[in-house]
């Protein structure tokens, strides 16, 4: 199990990037990720975890916000997650 997110940060700033995949059993896998600025496509990622048994639905949020060390400290900037249908996201 592990999410990954893409992204392109244009802003001209490094941004701070939060990633989390959540399990249906409350389990969640955290990623932090510096997003460096500039037009070239990028992408972060959680660490892989190995599951026994069936796959899972699981749900992803990713969250872009001004870096901390930056004059507007951290102040958030787009939240993005997932949202399929039940059955749709395995």
């Amino acid at each position: 199990m592990w999410a990954r997110t893409y992204y392109r940060d244009t802003t001209g700033a490094s941004l701070d990037a939060a990633f989390s995949l959540l399990g249906p059993d409350g389990r969640s896998v955290r990623s932090r990720c510096v997003a460096g600025a500039g037009d070239d496509p990028s992408l972060c990622e959680t660490p892989r975890v190995r599951l026994k048994g069936e796959p899972v639905r699981c749900s992803a949020v990713a969250e872009f916000a001004a870096h901390a060390g930056g004059a507007e400290g951290a102040r958030l900037l787009l939240r993005a997650g997932s949202n399929s249908p039940s059955g749709q996201n395995r």
